[in-house]
């Protein structure tokens, strides 16, 4: 019997996609009920409750900050994957990776991690 389910990869890819639709709560539905999600920036959410209460955070942050997140590169394969992202803002830009595993289609681990700002002023 062939296995249709899909790599985290692809999980990941998905997540991205509907990520730059603008409206992070859409992403919940990746998520398993107990997954754990760690921000370096705003901390630890246990439960899909937690990160679904996080991404709300989020869609506030993102666009009263100008925030625009964009993932330069994505791979990965099986149950885990990574993400290299960029975000840019009138602050300034920052980069990062995020490191998901999935289960049966569903993210049980993200955390991110991310570089000190740099601001084109410092040039």
């Amino acid at each position: 019997m062939e296995n249709n389910m899909k790599t985290a990869k692809e999980v990941i890819e998905t997540f991205w996609e509907i990520q730059d639709g603008g409206d992070y709560t859409k992403v919940i539905n990746l998520f398993a009920e107990d997954a754990l999600f760690e921000d370096p920036v705003y901390g630890t959410f246990n439960g899909k409750a937690e990160i679904l209460d996080f991404m709300k955070k989020m869609n506030i942050e993102v666009h009263s900050r100008e925030m625009v997140f964009r993932a330069k590169k994505i791979d990965g394969g099986g149950k885990v994957a990574w993400a290299q992202w960029i975000v840019n803002s009138p602050e300034g830009e920052v980069e990062g990776c995020g490191l998901y595993r999935v289960e049966n289609e569903l993210i049980t681990y993200y955390k991110d991690y991310m570089n000190a700002p740099s601001n084109s002023d410092d040039k």
